[in-house]
């Protein structure tokens, strides 16, 4: 019989905690991917429009590690109309020897949250300048608040503001955040006002049109686009993506299919033979990020599945380490 850990959200919000670990955990595995043999095929994606819903399925193999995991994330962006979060899902760990399921993580979404913000720090952390001290947040979900946690993790923010179409609900998450990370967080309704004079962008939502332009970029600032993962959104106009004198994608397979690569790709203004580097291979040091302090840089995060497979082994270790959750012979 093979045991199976069952592992709540309420059980994985105290095991995996947005903090420097996870920040780590999540900057290894952009590391394994430049450097070591991984097996991350394309995501499997089912779009339910009549509900505005869609669900992926992301998973990725590291040779030599002992477990993999399976994600299927769903994000039905009008659930909070009816009262219900966004995005749920879980997470499933097997072995990597026999192909048993060691692991279900029931987390509601909860762990593919903290692998996203921690992705948007290691990106801030290899590209954004030393001293940036101002972020810009456009979106007022979960992913705003964690991105700019994340971010406070690397970097000395001293200053946010946060834009949304509903000013509204940005005005009540800035007061939200300025008391619980410390420092002033003041609600924009202009994300062009909200840009000019921070240090870093980061955008967070599921927009299918620009919110923001190339032009309202400044020399200096760090863009990390995190919200476009499918062919239909796009939150950068693209030539955002040429104005960049660094573009650093998560997985060049997928930001030039999902990412702000793709738009920039289709309307011509980036040539479509022109050399651009990954995350991993500045953690790897095998490329060159910034050099400047002066230099745009951009940062396209489209979510791997080798984060997922990161964050649910680093869950499912903690779990055994202390004897969490409840386990099940099947």
């Amino acid at each position: 019989m093979q045991e199976v850990t069952i592992l709540t959200e309420q059980v994985l919000r105290g095991l995996v905690p947005l903090d420097q670990n996870a920040v780590q955990c999540i900057e290894d595995a952009f590391h394994a991917l430049a450097t070591k043999r991984v097996v991350m095929p394309p995501i499997l994606r089912l779009d339910i429009p009549e509900h505005h819903g869609e669900v992926d399925v992301k998973t990725a193999y590291v040779s030599g590690l002992e477990s993999f995991a399976v994600k299927i994330g769903p994000g039905f962006f009008d659930n909070p109309r009816i009262g219900l979060p966004s995005t749920s899902g879980l997470m499933v760990v097997l072995s990597s020897t026999t192909g048993l399921v060691q692991a279900v993580l029931l987390d509601n979404g909860y762990l593919t949250d903290i692998r996203t913000a921690a992705a948007g720090a290691v990106a801030a952390k290899h590209l954004a300048r030393d001293d940036a001290s101002i972020a810009a947040i456009l979106g007022a979900g979960v992913q705003a608040k964690l991105q700019l946690q994340a971010l406070a993790l690397v970097r000395p923010i001293r200053e946010a503001r946060l834009w949304a179409r509903n000013i509204t609900k940005a005005a009540s998450v800035a007061a939200e955040l300025s008391s619980r990370l410390g420092f002033p967080v003041t609600a924009y309704d202009d994300p062009r006002v909200a840009i000019a004079g921070s240090d870093v962008i980061v955008t967070t939502t599921p927009a299918t049109q620009p919110i923001l332009l190339a032009e309202w970029l400044e020399p200096g600032q760090h863009l990390t686009a995190m919200g476009s993962d499918a062919e239909h959104k796009n939150e950068i106009a693209p030539g955002a993506i040429a104005r960049a004198d660094v573009y650093v994608a998560d997985s060049l397979a997928q930001t030039r299919k999902l990412g702000e690569l793709r738009c920039a790709l289709v309307d011509n203004v980036v040539p479509k033979g022109q050399r651009h580097v990954e995350l991993g291979q500045l953690i790897a040091r095998s490329e060159v990020g910034r050099t400047t302090k002066a230099q745009i840089t951009v940062a396209d995060l489209t979510g791997t599945g080798i984060q997922d497979t990161a964050i649910a082994t680093l869950a499912f270790h903690r779990a055994k380490a202390i004897g969490a959750g409840m386990a099940l012979w099947n």
